[in-house]
């Protein structure tokens, strides 16, 4: 503000150091808040795909475990088959041999049947063991002297043994015994005689009862199961027992031919018999002609996970959607406050009253201004512009009025700016600067022109003042091309300090040369560079 000694007052005063302390400090702050809404948002992303990690670790193990018991009951299941079957053909063996035995043939029929079997034939499952001629009539009985009567050359097994000399252990599918009345399965060999022609059948039948109580003693949920089959596709039993499964032949399902092709393994397939998925473990049974599966439903091995993982997941879920929300939270109140920031920011660089820049603002761009001319050599024009007779305002009508008369002016002066590089601003009292970067004598002084054209069409009609009654006075000063511009606001200055001593409301144009200002004036601190 300019006082009644000629000297300048500045209302707007350059930033206390501490408070562009505070500022950087801040500034800092809201950086490191960004950085922690990064990280809320991160964090949601990586608990998550940490939970996806560690659920698919559970369900591997899930499977792992599948595999590990199928494999298990696999080596326990074929164990015991082969074991009792290796028995039962032991057995038959020693039939076939015993009867090639000199004298055997001559002995009493009891003690024949005491020579002939073995104790094997009263375990607990074995059905029958006898032996058929040619004709396929029984001939001798491991439960019964004289044996009981049967004919069996009806049957597959005796029709092969008969047609093959090198047939060896066979194992027919299910079938009902006649004497016994239940499903068996029969064991067979073929009887040669002296010369080589076929002379009849050693055959035992074991009862399905084995399988059955075999594999109801284990465990395998509601949708798992155990099947035995022969080579050639049939079924000889299946855990859980369905009557009508047993004998039926899958030989050209694609589960089967997996059996046969890979021998031993696992994979997942679809049951072709119910449609339910299951995890297949497969070996043959010894050296037979048989193949054991043990099936696991893939739901049930994947239910005690998926419960977990349901559990786990809704809890991840939950607390994600926790961070998340917090974390858009404070990044709305982090906006919140920067947009305060700043419009303070703004404010600080605003003058209150007139809207113009105010003198912080000004510094800064006539520092840059300034920088530019020196580097480019173009032109810089400054106009300081002050109210002539302003205080007469103040004291006749009132600081209401005067505020009317500079809000007045301030918009004449931006109405009378040309570009967009172009600066209006409140550096004192009711003294103005315009900045005008790239403009020549020539062009600041029509904006000068404007100025004045502007400040005498004010009128304050509350007040009494008409049009023509407000006036300015403005001194201009432009720097040379590739000149400095550090004493430009003092020659501008100076040229104001001539136009109020010429008689006010007029422009003085400042010389090109550098000059002392007169005495009395001081030139306005400049922003260093």
């Amino acid at each position: 503000m300019r006082t009644s000694d000629g000297k300048q007052n500045w209302a707007g005063g350059s930033a206390h150091p501490a408070t562009s302390r505070l500022r950087i400090r801040l500034a800092r702050r809201i950086r490191s808040a960004r950085t922690w809404i990064a990280l809320g948002v991160l964090a949601p992303i990586g608990m998550l795909v940490l939970s996806a990690i560690m659920l698919l670790d559970l369900r591997q193990d899930a499977w792992d475990k599948a595999e590990q018991t199928s494999k298990n009951l696999l080596q326990v299941i074929e164990r015991d088959i082969a074991r009792n079957i290796e028995i039962i053909d032991l057995s038959l063996l020693a039939v076939v041999d015993n009867l090639k035995a000199p004298g055997v043939a001559d002995l009493d029929p009891a003690l024949r049947q005491l020579v002939l079997f073995d104790r094997a034939a009263t375990a607990r499952d074995m059905g029958v063991m006898l032996v058929l001629n040619e004709n396929g009539d029984s001939i001798i009985d491991s439960h019964a002297t004289p044996a009981r009567h049967v004919n069996n050359a009806d049957r597959g097994y005796f029709k092969l043994h008969r047609a093959r000399a090198d047939l060896g252990l066979h194992i027919s599918p299910p079938v009902t015994s006649r004497l016994l009345g239940e499903p068996v399965v029969v064991l067979s060999r073929r009887i040669d005689k002296p010369d080589g022609s076929f002379g009849g059948v050693v055959l035992a039948s074991l009862k399905l009862s084995y399988f059955s109580t075999l594999f109801d003693r284990i465990g395998l949920g509601r949708e798992g199961g155990i099947n035995l089959y022969l080579r050639d596709g049939t079924r000889l039993m299946r855990y859980p027992f369905v009557e009508a499964d047993l004998g039926a032949n899958i030989a050209g399902a694609s589960t089967f031919q997996r059996f046969l092709a890979e021998r031993r393994g696992s994979f997942t397939g679809t049951s072709v018999r119910d449609g339910v998925e299951r995890y297949y473990a497969f070996t043959p049974v010894g050296d037979l002609p048989l193949i054991l599966n043990v099936a696991l439903g893939t739901r049930e091995i994947e239910a005690e996970w998926r419960s977990k993982a349901t559990v786990i997941g809704l809890a991840v879920l939950v607390l994600c959607g926790l961070t998340i929300l917090l974390s858009l939270l404070f990044g709305r109140e982090l906006r919140r406050r920067a947009a305060m920031q700043a419009e303070l920011a703004q404010l600080a660089r605003t003058d209150t009253l007139t809207g113009l820049a105010n003198r912080r603002h000004f510094e800064e761009a006539f520092a840059r201004a300034s920088r530019a001319s020196r580097r480019t050599g173009r032109p810089l024009s400054l106009l300081v512009v002050d109210a002539d007779h302003f205080k007469r305002y103040n004291d006749r009508y009132g600081h209401a009025v005067g505020d009317a008369v500079l809000k007045g002016l301030a918009q004449g002066l931006t109405a009378s700016l040309r570009r967009p590089g172009d600066l209006a601003a409140r550096v004192g009292g009711e003294e103005f600067a315009v900045l005008m970067p790239e403009t020549d004598r020539e062009g600041a002084l029509r904006v000068a022109e404007a100025i004045h054209g502007a400040a005498t069409a004010l009128a304050v009609p509350s007040a009494g003042i008409d049009p023509g009654s407000v006036t300015v006075s403005i001194g201009l000063a432009v720097t040379s091309a590739g000149g400095v511009g550090e004493d430009l606001y003092r020659r501008a200055d100076a040229a104001l300090y001539e136009a109020k001593e010429g008689g006010r409301n007029r422009t003085r144009c400042a010389p090109d040369e550098t000059e002392a200002g007169p005495p009395g004036r001081q030139s306005l601190p400049l922003v260093a560079p």
